[in-house]
């Protein structure tokens, strides 16, 4: 089998490209974290400074009573220009001074406790906040000239624990806008791309018409002027132009919703296979296994389509003689019925497993890389499933198809 290295070529650099655009945007994601979170280091180590700056400017207004109203004022200066929430207590944890915490809990006029002692805050609100400041930060002590020991806490700023969440809040955002716009310009090109398939399917089928029809008036023209009715040679001439008729009917149905039916599957393979045997080299056999009387909601033509492609797929992995299987087991438990086609050809790596079945993906010199695309677009027609069921290289492949069994179900759109 001969790889085509054109289509490789253009896939794996369409996966290069998605590869590159993704560690692109983690190295904007990373950048944007890395220099936020430096700046939050930053501007916690300057918040600590203010705390500290705080906790003197406290110790000197209570330690130093007797310095002068001018450098007292200038403490106070200091000390009110630094705004972090922040308590000051002793060495048995009680609250000696507190700033820029909640003043509607902090002053509570009229509140008294179990011994109508009149209070002047809140004591559970204090509780709390002086416990989330233990978390928070390290606290600062200050060693008093009496030798008792002062522990300052503090929070940090409104806007410190704001700038901590941006990043993840903006990178959410931006997140979220790029799937929006990926789901609806990706949304937007598949509903280009099946207007563009549609559009060439029919033409096709119209264009195909006219020849087919002059090759069936050419047959019977043959049979009556050499009387050969019953030729083998034109009996199969003119199997294949009817063939040619179901393919030009097949693409005529693009765009439109198929009638599916209850057909025996086993009898709608078999037929195809005898057609399609005596076409292919007699150095490969083929068998056909498993429940006779199962039955699905098919559109023959289309089903054919999918059968076709992939006995035409296993032939072209078998490069000289070789088998192809296709077995069919009805999963009564799961109301499935399980059609595996299996050949002895050259296999699949399973790193293909998945790209086998998009647009432009193919291994041959000369393919189009659509033969199994198409397959599992018409398999989604019959609302079932396609995939690589198992696959070794030098011994073959194997391909599961999964339909619904004895249910009902509506026929999506071709």
């Amino acid at each position: 089998m001969m790889i085509n290295k054109d289509q490789l070529y253009r896939y794996h650099t369409k996966q290069r490209w998605k590869v590159f655009l993704f560690l692109f945007a983690a190295l904007i994601a990373g950048a944007s974290l890395f220099y936020t979170n430096y700046l939050v280091k930053s501007l916690s180590k300057s918040e600590r400074t203010k705390a500290e700056v705080w906790a003197m400017s406290t110790k000197s207004i209570v330690t130093m009573p007797d310095v002068d109203d001018q450098f007292i004022s200038f403490v106070y200066a200091v000390r009110d220009s630094l705004s972090i929430p922040a308590i000051i207590t002793d060495e048995k944890e009680n609250i000696i001074f507190w700033r820029d915490l909640d003043p509607n809990k902090t002053n509570i006029k009229g509140h008294v406790d179990s011994t109508n002692h009149k209070l002047e805050y809140d004591p559970i609100y204090f509780e709390k906040e002086l416990a989330a400041m233990k978390r928070n930060h390290t606290p600062i002590a200050l060693h008093l000239d009496t030798g008792e020991k002062w522990s300052v806490y503090y929070l940090d700023s409104t806007a410190l624990r704001q700038l901590r969440i941006f990043p993840y809040l903006q990178l959410s955002l931006i997140a979220l806008f790029l799937i929006i716009a990926y789901t609806v310009f990706n949304s937007i090109k598949k509903s280009e791309q099946n207007l563009v398939w549609v559009g060439m399917a029919k033409e096709a089928a119209h264009q195909l018409g006219t020849p087919i029809s002059s090759l069936m008036g050419w047959l019977e023209l043959v049979r009556t002027k050499f009387n050969a009715e019953e030729d083998s040679i034109l009996n199969e001439m003119e199997r294949d132009v009817k063939r040619l008729e179901i393919v030009a009917d097949r693409f005529s149905k693009i765009g439109s919703t198929p009638t599916l039916t209850n057909q025996v599957v086993f009898d709608v393979i078999q037929e195809y296979i005898h057609y399609f045997r005596v076409r292919t080299s007699e150095k490969i056999s083929f068998e056909l296994t498993g429940d006779k009387t199962v039955e699905a909601k098919l559109n023959v033509q289309l089903f054919d389509w999918i059968i076709e492609n992939l006995l035409k797929n296993a032939v072209n992995a078998i490069e000289s003689e070789g088998q192809i299987i296709v077995n069919i087991i009805d999963n009564i438990a799961k109301e499935e019925i399980f059609i595996d086609i299996s050949d002895s050809g050259k296999g699949i790596p399973k790193s293909n497993f998945d790209t086998i079945f998009q647009p432009g993906f193919t291994t041959r010199k000369r393919g189009w890389g659509l033969g199994l695309s198409l397959t599992k677009r018409m398999v989604d027609y019959h609302q079932g499933q396609i995939f690589v069921k198992e696959s070794e290289i030098g011994k073959g492949t194997t391909f599961r198809i999964i339909l619904k069994s004895n249910l009902r179900y509506e026929p999506t759109q071709v």
